[in-house]
């Protein structure tokens, strides 16, 4: 049995699709300002950075990459675009997001609820006075993953996976004990599933342990290819156990958006675990001070969790 489960948090949207009582694919919608992927609106060519080719347009609520210029646009024009990457947070800066040329009417994206409607699979909206599905099917442990990057798996043996994010790709690297064809095998269908998991695209990197054999490292590329839903490139895995795989990068991956700021990662989780305390849910919390600050620059999430909780919350720095 499959079936979406969506929570509507504060701070965030949670849905997590859950097969057999496990989360196969695990997705986090901030609230924040801006369009969505998909979004049409108008925007103004401020920069050509590349000639006939890309350019930075603003629009309302910020700026973004175009690509392709319009044949004979000119700096200064107004044109109307559509959203093709969201922003994407990296270690020191921010990448901007990506947007084309649109023709037709303005139009918001969809947000997470919506596209997880439109995948066809039934979806149940959750609630904090219910059971806590989500983390019935293991919600925390997805996050952890994400949040400290390491991935146990088990198969014909075990191992474990060390996934590090860099602004050029991540990196999944694997580790574990002979005999090393079993072991890379498992770890391929690990990898697999924690890309879909987790959402992760654009270049990945895979360090398998060397397989000395043609036939063992086409293995590892089958396991590869069945585990991972197209579309996607692959190279064969060389002579030193490599492969690269690239995939669209649409959004963030779940990674990338958790360690962007740790702090409001861990604020947002925070009330999560408040709002589903049975009642009487206590008033005072002490917690650490970057999380407290965070609360602070965001009293509208205070707000709702003393709406959702019938008390009002008073969070003191440790």
């Amino acid at each position: 049995m499959a079936e979406w489960l969506h929570e509507a948090g504060i701070g965030e949207t949670r849905a997590a699709l859950v097969v057999d009582g496990t989360i196969v694919e695990a997705r986090i919608e901030l609230d924040r300002p801006g369009p969505r992927l998909g979004a049409v609106f108008p925007a103004r060519l401020v920069e050509i950075t590349v000639k006939g080719r890309e350019g930075r347009v603003r629009f309302d609520g910020g700026e973004a990459v175009l690509a392709p210029l319009p044949p004979g646009i000119t700096q200064g024009a107004t044109l109307t675009v559509e959203l093709v990457r969201e922003v994407i947070p990296e270690a020191g800066r921010t990448k901007l997001p990506r947007v084309a040329p649109a023709d037709g009417p303005t139009r918001d994206g969809p947000d997470l609820f919506a596209r997880i409607t439109a995948s066809g699979i039934p979806v149940r909206t959750v609630h904090a006075h219910e059971p806590d599905l989500l983390e019935a099917a293991g919600w925390s442990e997805v996050l952890e993953e994400a949040m400290t990057g390491d991935i146990v798996f088990h198969g014909a043996v075990g191992g474990a996976l060390r996934m590090s994010p860099t602004p050029a790709m991540t990196l999944f690297d694997v580790d574990g004990y002979p005999p090393l064809e079993p072991l890379a095998l498992a770890a391929a269908k690990a990898v697999a599933a924690a890309i879909v998991r987790m959402d992760i695209g654009g270049s990945i990197g895979i360090d398998f342990p060397t397989l000395t054999g043609k036939a063992a490292r086409a293995a590892v590329d089958a396991a590869i290819d069945t585990g991972l839903p197209q579309p996607f490139d692959r190279t064969a895995m060389n002579g030193f156990g490599f492969v690269q795989i690239i995939r669209r990068r649409p959004r963030a991956s779940l990674p990338e958006l958790l360690r962007a700021d740790p702090a409001a990662t861990a604020a947002r989780a925070l009330l999560r675990r408040i709002e589903r305390t049975p009642p009487p849910a206590p008033a005072n919390h002490r917690i650490g001070p970057r999380v407290l600050a965070v609360l602070n620059a965001n009293p509208d999430w205070t707000a709702a969790l003393a709406k959702r909780t019938g008390v009002t919350p008073i969070f003191e720095s440790l």
